[in-house]
């Protein structure tokens, strides 16, 4: 639904998307990160139509970003930073705009925006002028008016800045229902713990380039190593260790718990679970140490400073 190949924009001698490639397939969320400066909103401004490339290309539902500007657009839901609201009207007129533009049927133009603000708990406000908004509030109308032609891709920059906690898990469920309605999400955001709730795929921007790209669990193993396991037992491990000196290599220990590396841990921790209760040692756990997206990410920047990523593809 999303197709990039070396897509870049220059502005007079400074480049602010350099040679991006990435597939973002249906039904899936790709969450960008990176610093500001680093190019996000450059590349979603190119895959809107609203920015032309200086060289490579996009295409975005099938069409093509500069060919096809009036198919991109008609296809794409966009959240941007900066919404843009006329905060002189109301709710229910200013989503009426948005409909008539994008030539819906009374019918539609009728149920749908109320449906969507229903769905965002902003149903008693429609008759309220969006001045009287808070900034969540305003949050939430403009991903509704993202949402109101029903576009098959949606581009949401920062989807829950400037929200209360209650009202962002509010937009991560739609943007995970959307996903099971085989809707193509794109979303840029700096909530590293959200990206790693949400997204399919992530790709890490870095000066304009894409430094790394591909599922958590993949850029975990590639940038933090060999999964971690750790295992507790009802007793001292001195019998444990002994039983698993030759399966597991142990990096540390305490009165009755260990951590080992596990390349497979699907083919070992079997393996070690027989061994245990065979020697008549009591598990009480056994679980991967989780590894936060954060940690990941640090890694991810930390080895393109010094020179060591290098990723395009994917």
């Amino acid at each position: 639904m999303i197709e990039t190949f070396e897509l870049t924009k220059d502005f007079r001698d400074f480049r602010a998307v350099d040679r991006v490639t990435f597939t973002v397939e249906p039904g899936t969320i790709f969450a960008i990160l990176g610093p500001n400066g680093a190019g996000k909103t450059t590349t979603v401004r190119m895959l809107t139509s609203i920015l032309q490339p200086t060289a490579g290309w996009a295409r975005v539902a099938g069409y093509d970003v500069v060919t096809q500007p009036s198919q991109v657009r008609a296809s794409v839901g966009v959240l941007t930073e900066q919404h843009g609201l006329y905060e002189r009207m109301k709710a229910d007129e200013y989503l009426d705009f948005f409909a008539r533009i994008y030539d819906l049927p009374a019918a539609v133009r009728r149920q749908r925006p109320r449906q969507l603000m229903e769905r965002f708990g902003l149903g008693d406000a429609l008759d309220k002028r969006l001045g009287e908004y808070s900034k969540g509030m305003k949050q939430k109308l403009a991903l509704v008016r993202a949402m109101l032609h029903d576009p098959p891709v949606l581009l949401l920059d920062e989807p829950t800045s400037a929200m209360d906690p209650q009202s962002a898990k509010l937009v991560r469920e739609a943007i995970k229902e959307l996903r099971r309605a085989e809707r193509t999400i794109a979303i840029t955001t700096h909530n590293l713990i959200e990206a790693q709730d949400l997204a399919d795929r992530i790709a890490v921007i870095r000066q304009g380039r894409i430094i790394a790209n591909g599922t958590f669990r993949e850029l975990a193993q590639r940038f933090t190593g060999t999964p971690l396991m750790e295992l507790r037992l009802t007793q001292h491990l001195n019998g444990a260790l002994e039983v698993l000196r030759d399966l597991v290599t142990v990096v540390e220990t305490g009165d009755c718990w260990l951590r080992y590396q596990a390349p497979d841990p699907a083919a070992i921790n079997p393996q070690v679970v027989r061994r245990l209760t065979g020697a008549g040692l009591d598990i009480v756990t056994l679980s991967e140490v989780s590894r936060t997206l954060e940690e990941v990410y640090l890694q991810i920047v930390a080895e393109d400073e010094g020179g060591t990523v290098h990723e395009q593809s994917g």
